[in-house]
């Protein structure tokens, strides 16, 4: 699979510069954990999830997430395990070609009875979502997947959720988050990514933001989101991949949208158009939050509607002045540091400190591409909704 690999291939040469690199289950880990992207979650419920899964591979996504946890029904943990099964079975006779796929659990109990009963279909699991998250509660979830992988034969994954209330509060804070460095240190090799629970953040305040306000609006998440980056994704080999948080409003459908991109021929839609559109179906919040997330250090991001995919693969492509500045910054011979003018000429590069920044834009150039010089994100989303 590859981003944007859903468009046909002429169609990707005349966007990119760097084309996005291939990537399959088996790639190494460094490479999966930055081309995650969009990673739409689904409950485990649905009655037709292996046809969704195919649907939505077939429109770009990348990563998908099977929900056994808060998005059903207590009593329905039971059912969407039988479901879920079922599904996987359906996938693995297909043999089709499928996102990464992580089965979101409640307890660690589930994960090793899951894989057992999903026997020689488990080859299509990625990996498990740990909810809520902390030192105490991931040592058994920890234990379960290495079990698991004893079934399988296979690495599969972790990703687990900071969303605790442990986590939020002030006076618990620093312990918490000091105790789930050291649980995800000692397991490095087997964390994906680590991922935000901002909507139980908000739920431990009684708060929801709205459409028009992002997670960094709201000052007490904004705070949790900075201590975690703050500890857990630091540049220095460190840290870890963390994804953006989930956006709650879809009111956006394609065949809303669809039509407005018709009326205009393919990389000459005018940029205000697009972006009229998008505002008035409450996407610029969207939009607005992404660019947020890349710019407090988050990547990718928890999608639970199909429309907010292409936006978040879109933001994510590395544009060709980025790509410009961080071959610039990274070239032998500025080894020993010192400062130029950008080949764009509107500003400084500084070689030391921005080494790192531009190490981490050549990994998501790999995974998300390089875009021509005269393409942006207008271009890109129009492309995609149209393959």
């Amino acid at each position: 699979m590859r981003h944007f690999g859903h468009i046909p291939a002429i169609a990707r040469k005349e966007l990119f510069h760097q084309e996005p690199a291939e990537f399959d289950a088996d790639s190494p880990a460094d490479m999966l954990s930055v081309a995650l992207g969009a990673t739409l979650y689904s409950p485990a419920t649905r009655p037709r999830l292996a046809d969704d899964v195919l649907k939505q591979a077939a429109r770009g996504v990348v990563s998908m997430v099977l929900c056994l946890e808060d998005s059903i029904d207590d009593a329905e943990v039971c059912a969407a395990e039988e479901n879920l099964v079922r599904q996987f079975a359906d996938l693995d006779a297909r043999g089709a070609e499928i996102p990464l796929l992580f089965v979101r659990v409640r307890e660690p109990g589930q994960i090793e009875d899951l894989v057992r009963r999903l026997g020689p279909a488990s080859r299509l699991l990625s990996g498990f979502v740990l909810p809520k998250f902390t030192e105490d509660r991931g040592g058994p979830f920890m234990e379960a997947v290495s079990a698991a992988e004893s079934v399988t034969g296979r690495m599969l994954y972790v990703m687990p959720v900071l969303e605790s209330p442990e986590l939020l509060h002030l006076e618990t804070r620093y312990e918490t988050l000091t105790g789930i460095a050291r649980s995800v240190r000692r397991h490095r090799d087997r964390i994906l990514a680590l991922r935000l629970g901002v909507t139980d953040f908000c739920s431990a305040y009684g708060l929801r933001r709205s459409p028009d306000m992002t997670a960094y609006d709201v000052q007490i998440v904004a705070g949790v989101i900075a201590d975690v980056v703050n500890v857990l994704g630091r540049a220095d080999g460190t840290g870890f991949t963390i994804t953006g948080p989930v956006w709650e409003y879809f009111r956006l459908q394609e065949r809303i949208f669809k039509p407005q991109l018709r009326r205009s021929p393919f990389l000459e839609v005018r940029a205000e158009k697009l972006r009229t559109a998008l505002i008035e179906h409450d996407l610029d919040g969207l939009l607005r939050e992404i660019e947020l997330d890349r710019a407090n250090g988050l990547l990718g991001k928890t999608c639970i509607h199909p429309s907010h995919v292409l936006p978040v693969h879109a933001l994510s492509v590395v544009s060709h002045e980025e790509f410009s500045d961080a071959q610039d910054i990274l070239r032998p011979e500025r080894g020993g540091g010192g400062v130029m003018r950008s080949a764009y000429t509107n500003k400084m590069n500084e070689v030391k400190p921005h080494r790192a920044w531009a190490e981490r834009t050549l990994r998501r150039a790999e995974a998300f591409g390089v875009a021509r010089e005269d393409v942006g994100f207008v271009e890109l989303l129009t492309a995609g909704l149209a393959g």
